[in-house]
């Protein structure tokens, strides 16, 4: 006999204290019968109904949405963005709390995981418990700072720009994202129609003037003239073979950030927050403390950020290999590393040609793996090169955690740690750490 199907519990609403925030932009509550509920648009403290978006009977853990608020946070701050809230747009988690303590709901998270999965207390990570706003964005209760250098905006049905709701492919029409960057914002991409597209991706570089949209069809879709508000260069992304493709203007921008420029091609990764990029490398150097003459990696290195800071301060007599992943990537960081004939760009992933090189010992060592982390396999490689610092950056307080215990079995543990609010609104959050061989009690 075939099991009866669940009963679907979406729409169902439960009047509950909510509890402590869980990684992912929302809070846990409980149900009166014990069921767990992961609460969005709910602060830690307050006493709320909370309407189920998604779940069954008998499901481990049912999500649910904040509807009404009965007792309020302190920390509760009426959502500045009008297309922010239950069922609408899925972009920012956390613009109903104050700045502050936003970074405060990051900072737990971020202990959370520490502890849970790699058993170490902020002390031991050697970490003040902080997250670091970015220069500049301090805002008051009800600001938002306009960070997001890259915006992907979803199309409706009707052709209007929008972005998704959460957990969906729905979009929700929006006429500003205050999040957005001005020179995002000032393209005008919610003011027009774009009948036959799927999406529209807009970059907008960091120090210089070069601005970017791509562009991706609808099945059989023919792509519009595209007459916006500034001067953009338009890529396209094929029906067919999924790549980008130049329609007119640069197919990249250059961007500014350790005292050199970078081509970032076809709309290649780059740290979204104008202030990320510096700010990182200055963590790693400050961590690293590169000497002249050391051979330093530079793992997962997109177009060469961190290989080119290292580049400088080896010297001569020193060398950086950068390994990538993606191909375009590894043409820029060849193209924008090119007067540096100390530092050499492999194309492949981590974990294959790491091993090829034939590289038995380094100094240091910096990583900014995706975000589902390095991995068990790729840790325990990098200990067996024994360098005496590896900076690691990680975009998952998850992921980092999961291997910080790969690398204290490795005979690796954390020297400093820092946490940086590079997502503002968001529930993401940016973490560097140094680590170094643990040394031996007499």
């Amino acid at each position: 006999m075939q099991a009866e199907p669940k009963k679907s519990l979406v729409g169902e609403e439960y009047e509950v204290e909510v509890g402590p925030v869980a990684h992912g932009g929302h809070c846990i509550a409980r149900t009166d019968e014990g069921q767990v509920l992961f609460v969005r648009h709910a602060l830690p403290g307050e006493r709320v109904t909370a309407r189920v978006t998604d779940g069954e009977e008998g499901a481990r853990f049912l999500r649910a949405d904040a509807v009404s608020i009965h007792t309020p946070s302190k920390d509760r701050v009426e959502a500045p963005c009008p297309f922010s809230g239950p069922g609408k747009c899925g972009g920012c988690d956390w613009q109903h709390a104050a700045p502050g303590a936003q970074r405060r709901l990051k900072a737990s998270v971020i202990a959370e995981q520490l502890e849970r999965l790699a058993g170490l207390s902020p002390d031991e990570a050697h970490w003040d418990g902080t997250v670091e706003p970015a220069p500049g964005d301090k805002v008051a209760k009800g600001e938002v700072p306009a960070w997001r250098t890259r915006v992907q905006y979803a199309v409706d049905a009707d052709g209007h720009a929008g972005l998704r709701k959460h957990r969906s492919h729905d979009v929700e029409p929006v006429t500003h994202c205050m999040i957005a960057a001005p020179e995002i914002s000032e393209l005008g991409i919610e003011k027009r129609e774009w009948p036959q597209i799927a999406t529209v991706e807009a970059i907008a570089a960091t120090g210089s003037h070069d601005r970017q949209v791509i562009l991706t069809p609808k099945p059989g879709g023919r792509l519009p003239i595209v007459e916006l508000d500034k001067p953009v260069s338009v890529l396209r992304i094929g029906e067919k073979d999924e790549q980008v493709h130049r329609v007119h203007g640069r197919p990249f921008v250059r961007e500014r950030a350790a005292g050199r420029t970078w081509r970032v091609g076809n709309g290649g990764f780059w740290q979204v927050h104008p202030k990320a990029a510096d700010l990182l490398v200055e963590a790693v150097m400050q961590g690293l403390m590169p000497k002249k003459g050391d051979m330093a990696l530079d793992l997962y290195c997109g177009v060469g950020l961190f290989a080119g800071a290292l580049a400088e301060r080896v010297g001569d007599k020193g060398a950086v290999l950068g390994i990538e992943s993606g191909k375009r990537a590894v043409e820029d960081a060849r193209h924008n590393l090119q007067d540096l004939d100390r530092v050499r760009i492999e194309h492949g992933k981590v974990d294959q040609i790491l091993p090829r090189t034939g590289i038995t010992d380094v100094d240091l060592v910096v990583l900014d793996p995706p975000r589902a982390g390095a991995g068990k396999k790729t840790v325990a490689h990098l200990a067996s090169l024994t360098p005496r610092r590896i900076a690691y950056v990680a975009c998952d307080p998850a992921a980092l955690a999961r291997d910080l215990q790969y690398f204290s079995e490795a005979g690796y543990r954390p020297r400093r740690m820092r946490a940086f609010d590079l997502f503002p609104m968001t529930h993401h959050v940016e973490c560097v750490v140094v680590l170094e061989r643990a040394t031996k009690a007499a």
